[in-house]
């Protein structure tokens, strides 16, 4: 990510962080839909997935300008999802999901530009999530 991207990302965060909760709906709703199967990985009750995943997003963003400050929570959490059924394939799926809900929720404001910034936000987590979770040999597939 070049430090225009990183820019883009955070700036279009900030408008998304005053409807976080409403981000978070979109997001699973999306992803329950184009992937069912995954979720019975998730509680009946998604209000607290709903914040945890809002909050983990603001802490990825806010991380971008100095990426090594954020790994080892980033590698934590990718180990724990392993425990939870999380495979390599369904990385794809959830930036997918991330991408739709970003332009649901900013609408206007989302341009291919924008896109490409957050695709290779996206990109660069989940492959070294995917490294750290289940090896290298993973995320390069």
């Amino acid at each position: 990510m070049n430090p225009t991207q990183i820019k883009l990302v955070q700036e279009s965060f900030s408008k998304v962080a005053p409807i976080s909760e409403a981000a978070a709906v979109i997001f699973y709703d999306r992803l329950f839909e184009v992937a069912p199967s995954v979720k019975a990985m998730f509680p009946a009750n998604m209000t607290e997935q709903r914040k945890k995943l809002m909050a983990v997003l603001a802490a990825v963003v806010n991380g971008l300008g100095n990426l090594e400050s954020i790994l080892p929570a980033a590698s934590a959490l990718a180990k724990r999802h392993v425990g939870y059924g999380a495979k390599p394939e369904h990385y794809p799926v959830v930036g997918g999901a991330l991408l739709y809900t970003l332009e649901k929720g900013l609408g206007e404001a989302w341009t291919p530009e924008l896109g490409d910034a957050w695709t290779a936000a996206y990109g660069t987590l989940s492959g070294y999530m995917i490294s750290e979770a289940y090896g290298r040999a993973q995320a390069a597939e």
